[in-house]
Order: C-alpha cells, then structure tokens, then sequence
C-alpha cells in the first residue's frame, strides 16, 4: 500500500471503424497494460464498431508509466491478429488530480488537452470535475493499422491508506 499513489478506472467504452482481420470482419479485444499490470476486455464477436462498456482498474504506482493499448482479433485455430495500438500519458490527467477541487462545480472544466504527434488524441479531450471525481473522455487514434480509433474515460479513485500522489 504504501507504493500505490491510487486506482485508474479505465472505462473502455466502444471502438470505431476497427480493421478487419477476418474475412467480413474481426472480434476484437483491447489488451491494456500498463508497468508489469495487464488486463483485457471481453471479446465482441463479428464486429468492427464493438461496444465493450467495460470497465478496468489499475492500480497506479509510478504515474509517469504510460498506459499501452494493443486491440486484437481473438482467432480460435491461429495467433490473434495484431489491430493497432495506442498510448496514453497520464501526467495531464495526474495534474488534475492533484489540484485543489473543494469548490468547483459539478462539470467544471480542469483542462484540455490537444491531440500531438506524440499522443494518440484523435481530438481534443476535456478533463473534468464530474460527481465529485476527475474524468477525462477520450478518443484515440490506433496506430500501426489502416483505420480504428477507441473511446474510453479515464477516473482516478483515491484509495484511504496510500500514499496518494
């Protein structure tokens, strides 16, 4: 506990106009890793827009680890074909986090960020006081790979014991 700074709840929410591995289409998987941490959604069978609405935690020890995001089409007889990648640096969303929040209203902007050549935004994202937690909506722009982009949000879950950030 006293190594871990919080929780990252990473809702995987769809992927968009993902490539096709199979012959009409895929059934595709993101595998999202982060430090020696790896976890993975459910497969959706036979789509390219697939609705995941899943969600994952890590838990954030060194929050200048980038989180790594590798989606797949799950093949029964073969390797899973690789779908693209993408990559998220968490430093903008961690200076949110560490900002005083008593008093903002309830959907108070905290930052944009802009997409770069060094991130995957496919456009910018707005992070949020929202319910009393931070989030950031996202869409990322899957590399290596001809078409596919992923939607997710990021919240953080301070975790009474640790460290904190």
């Amino acid at each position: 506990m006293e190594n871990l700074a919080g929780l990252l709840r990473i809702h995987m929410h769809r992927g968009i106009d993902l490539a096709k591995r199979d012959i009409r289409s895929s059934d595709p998987y993101v595998l999202i890793r982060m430090g020696k941490q790896k976890l993975k959604t459910r497969v959706v069978k036979k789509n390219v827009n697939p609705v995941w609405d899943e969600d994952l935690t890590l838990a954030v020890t060194d929050p200048d680890h980038p989180i790594k995001l590798e989606v797949y089409d799950k093949d029964t007889f073969s390797l899973d074909d690789k779908m693209g990648d993408a990559e998220i640096e968490i430093k903008p969303f961690i200076d949110a986090v560490k900002m005083k929040k008593e008093r903002l209203a309830n959907g108070t902007e905290i930052a944009r960020v802009q997409p770069t050549r060094q991130n995957c935004l496919a456009e910018e994202s707005c992070i949020l006081w929202a319910d009393g937690k931070v989030v950031q909506n996202m869409f990322l722009r899957l590399r290596n790979v001809e078409s596919g982009e992923l939607e997710l949000q990021l919240q953080w879950i301070d975790i009474p014991g640790s460290r904190g950030l």
